[in-house]
């Protein structure tokens, strides 16, 4: 079956804001406009980079299944958290030497996303609102607990498996309900208050959407589950907001990067870690924020080259096949 181009569209625009976002985070604290970028950023990428995640979900949680989920994220996640401790160590990182289950960068994503599969298996027997409601309603309470947190990605993989099980629920007609073009005229609006707010009241702890820690610890414990409700809010108000701009049409070797994706993720940190670990980058001005998306730009199409992908899908896929995409990129039907 052709491939549907929005997705992967969609994918290469998340990927190049996990990477811009990466680079940019260092800088926060030294200009105003770089945090409120960094801080808009992290509203939805990644929110929006699991609803696709939840929509290409697939499986019916047998022995084979699991195995193969086990193959594809826990075998990389063991010799990625590996290499990551190693690499660290050699270029000097202060806090290289931890848990082999206390995720290194962002390898947190594979461990949630085994995790929002095996859930999948749970959730997918009850009825889509009430299936919804429940993971909320679980993503809310958990923050009330310090024990959860980032060992086994706890946290993250119950505040932000919401948004993987609305992408599972959800068909292309309803994803493409977000191209009406009254949608996309209210999405610029969304889009442009959204920044300047967060440009002039710049009160958003980003622990709120790292989702890796607990209501007490940033401060709010007696009023968390109102704010992280205000936060599930704001996320899915601006997933909506940037998939209605995502192009449909193929965009030729754009869109052939979206098929590479998991390459670019896991691969991505032996790059910028060496940038930060060596002040190889800085922000004096707006310009040196644009000339660093344009690295972060080049990044994602160097991790997406076949060199490196010849080198690095043993590693990731344990063997020689044809480079698979992050998701599992096969149609839904449109029917509920």
């Amino acid at each position: 079956m052709e491939r549907n181009a929005f997705f992967d569209n969609a994918k290469v625009i998340l990927i190049f804001l996990v990477v811009f976002g990466h680079m940019i985070q260092p800088f926060i604290g030294d200009s105003k406009s770089t945090e409120a970028i960094y801080i808009w950023i992290y509203t939805f990428h990644m929110p929006a980079f699991i609803l696709l995640a939840g929509f290409f979900a697939k499986g019916s949680g047998n022995k084979k299944y699991i195995w193969n989920l086990m193959k594809k994220l826990i075998i990389p996640y063991f010799i990625f958290q590996t290499l990551y401790t190693i690499y660290y160590f050699f270029i000097g990182k202060a806090d290289w030497q931890t848990g082999v289950f206390y995720p290194q960068w962002s390898l947190w994503f594979l461990f949630s996303l085994f995790s929002w599969h095996i859930l999948l298996v749970l959730f997918k027997k009850l009825p889509a609102g009430w299936s919804i409601s429940l993971s909320i309603f679980i993503g809310v309470f958990v923050g009330y607990f310090g024990e959860i947190g980032h060992s086994f990605s706890l946290s993250r993989t119950f505040v932000f498996f919401p948004f993987f099980l609305i992408g599972y629920w959800l068909t292309v007609d309803q994803i493409m309900w977000v191209k009406n073009r009254h949608v996309k005229t209210a999405s610029i609006a969304v889009m442009l208050s959204l920044f300047a707010l967060i440009y002039i009241f710049p009160v958003i702890d980003t622990g709120w959407l790292l989702a890796s820690q607990s209501y007490s610890s940033l401060g709010v414990e007696s009023f968390g589950g109102l704010i992280r409700l205000f936060v599930y809010m704001i996320a899915a108000v601006m997933t909506i907001s940037i998939l209605a701009w995502i192009p449909k049409r193929n965009l030729g070797w754009v869109t052939k990067l979206g098929t590479r994706t998991l390459y670019v993720y896991l691969l991505h940190g032996f790059i910028v870690q060496f940038l930060r670990e060596f002040d190889l980058l800085t922000v004096n001005h707006w310009f040196d924020v644009i000339g660093i998306a344009g690295l972060a730009a080049l990044i994602v199409i160097l991790l997406s080259s076949k060199p490196i992908l010849t080198v690095s899908q043993p590693l990731i896929e344990g063997r020689l096949a044809k480079v698979p995409s992050l998701f599992n990129h096969q149609h839904k039907e449109t029917s509920s």
